[in-house]
């Protein structure tokens, strides 16, 4: 069985965001609206996604 993922999509810009917010999009692999990526569902990633989660949109891989 795989591993879980979670896909986060970027659903607002990150103009005007605070530069911590801006470099942890970028190490998640996002910075525009709309881009999508798929990521493990980890005690990491999910700490990363805490501090953005006005930013994105977050659903379990189906």
């Amino acid at each position: 069985m795989d591993k879980p993922q979670l896909v986060v999509r970027q659903i607002a810009s990150a103009i005007g965001a605070q530069e911590r917010h801006k470099r942890t999009l970028k190490a998640l692999g996002l910075g525009r609206i709309n881009k999508t990526r798929r990521l493990p569902d980890n005690p990491a990633v999910r700490g990363m996604l805490f501090h953005v989660k006005h930013l994105v949109e977050v659903k379990p891989e189906e």
